[in-house]
């Protein structure tokens, strides 16, 4: 409990110091909100008063301070070119892109576990060398060659699957999932192969050890000398890199998003940027750094359930 507890709290600073940082890099931009709004042919008179209401005639510390203030009350603002609450637009666009999150993690750990175990316990043979050749192609391929490829031939050619779209969850189970088979696919087969290599390496670093050697000399075959005894010590790397790789994930598929038009997380970062929205901005990027704190609190935890030697005063 008490590493929990230290982790939540250091949880705080970090949050602090984003939300800095986010608002100094915002207000840095080229462009000016009320300019963007109303046009380049809006009156002076309208342009200072659309300035004054919008706050961005004070002072950046004194705007920090009345935004973070609304923050810690859980309003993150008024979106400036949508006119609905930030908190808002975020609540609609984040399943989608955590649902395309899951997704692709499914996907990569279902190929490269297999693969990987595949690749160690065979290692040095054409199987090994055949997985490796195919995961550093897979990391090769960019996701939107990969997804156009798969669009042209599941939904153009064979018409098996959509192209494109998305249908929550919560209305249509069936078409949500067919509309996401694609998106998970072409971002999760990538994925797969960077977790594969790192699951191979660690592997072969594990096998190589003390125990491994004992439990082959009591009679063990390969296989289940590596799933019994040598696959959970093998996985800290892997989950510190599943880790890494939801969390750029969560802020990083608007490639994907814009390729089979799913209204996610991504693209609403990136079209508020180029609307200027600052407020929208903002918000969304803090709720990116909130939930990339929470997947390393979640690593953290994994860490000590693997491995019983990490505790909250070691390691």
């Amino acid at each position: 409990m008490s590493f929990l507890i230290r982790r939540i709290v250091l949880t705080i600073p970090i949050l602090f110091l984003v939300s800095i940082m986010t608002f100094s890099l915002i207000h840095l931009i080229p462009g000016d909100p009320a300019r963007v709004i109303l046009g380049q042919e809006a009156t002076p008179e309208t342009y200072q008063a659309l300035r004054h209401e919008l706050g961005l005639d004070q002072p950046i510390v004194i705007q920090y301070v009345n935004w973070l203030g609304k923050v810690l009350r859980g309003d993150l603002g008024m979106s400036i070119t949508d006119h609905v609450p930030v908190i808002q637009l975020i609540s609609q666009r984040l399943p989608a892109t955590i649902e395309l999150t899951i997704g692709t993690f499914i996907v990569a750990v279902l190929i490269a576990i297999p693969t990987g175990i595949l690749a160690a316990a065979r290692r040095k043979t054409w199987l090994d060398y055949t997985s490796t050749f195919t995961a550093l192609g897979g990391m090769s391929v960019p996701n939107f060659w990969l997804g156009m490829m798969l669009i042209i031939f599941f939904s153009v050619k064979h018409n098996w699957l959509p192209s494109s779209g998305y249908t929550p969850i919560t209305q249509n189970l069936a078409q949500n999932i067919t509309a996401m088979i694609l998106p998970c696919l072409a971002t999760g087969l990538r994925e797969s192969a960077v977790l594969m290599r790192m699951l191979r390496s660690s592997l072969l670093d594990v096998v190589n050890m003390d125990f491994v050697r004992t439990a082959k000399a009591k009679g063990l075959n390969e296989f289940r000398t590596i799933i019994g005894h040598v696959l959970r010590n093998a996985l800290i790397p892997v989950v510190t890199t599943s880790g890494i790789m939801i969390a750029g994930l969560l802020g990083g598929l608007v490639i994907t998003e814009s390729i089979f038009s799913i209204p996610g997380f991504g693209r609403l970062i990136v079209e508020s940027v180029f609307k200027r929205d600052y407020v929208t901005v903002q918000g969304a990027i803090l709720i990116s750094a909130a939930l990339v704190v929470l997947v390393n609190l979640c690593v953290d935890l994994l860490y000590a359930a693997i491995d019983p030697r990490i505790r909250a005063g070691e390691g």
